[in-house]
């Protein structure tokens, strides 16, 4: 539970110091529960419009969201989810990577069409993918 309260008060903390003129803010509401079966989940909301949630079962996984107002004045708002996968948030605020450029693309597609370029058996004990198959495995 202490890992949680912590990163709470990291989000917390963040979103203060991106609006340092808030020092005066308060807590609007604050709720927590802990059940029995290792189950948890909180929530609260500031006064200047910081808020936060999340809920789970504690060392297994963790749902939740935040939000915050900019200091240009904009919400912004991040869901998560938190699990063996690791910590993965959503956002139309998050960046994200570049497309992958046409000539890449295009090599990607003969490749995939030509099967002489495909994986070879485990029992041939050859590399697999030929000269080619390190662009299979960026291309996933």
């Amino acid at each position: 539970m202490f890992r949680y309260v912590l990163i709470a008060s990291a989000v917390l903390a963040c979103a203060i110091a991106a609006n340092p003129n808030d020092y005066n803010a308060y807590a609007t509401k604050a709720a927590s529960d802990i059940r029995p079966d290792g189950g948890f989940e909180y929530v609260y909301e500031t006064s200047n419009g910081i808020a936060a949630q999340e809920s789970g079962v504690g060392g297994n996984h963790a749902t939740g969201s935040y939000s915050y107002y900019s200091p240009e004045g904009q919400l912004v708002q991040v869901s998560y989810l938190a699990d063996e996968n690791g910590f993965q948030p959503q956002s139309p605020w998050l960046p994200t990577p570049p497309p992958i450029p046409a000539a890449i693309q295009k090599s990607l597609q003969y490749i995939a069409t030509h099967p002489q370029y495909q994986e070879k058996s485990q029992s041939s004990g050859r590399v697999s993918g030929g000269r080619f198959g390190f662009l299979k495995s960026i291309a996933g």
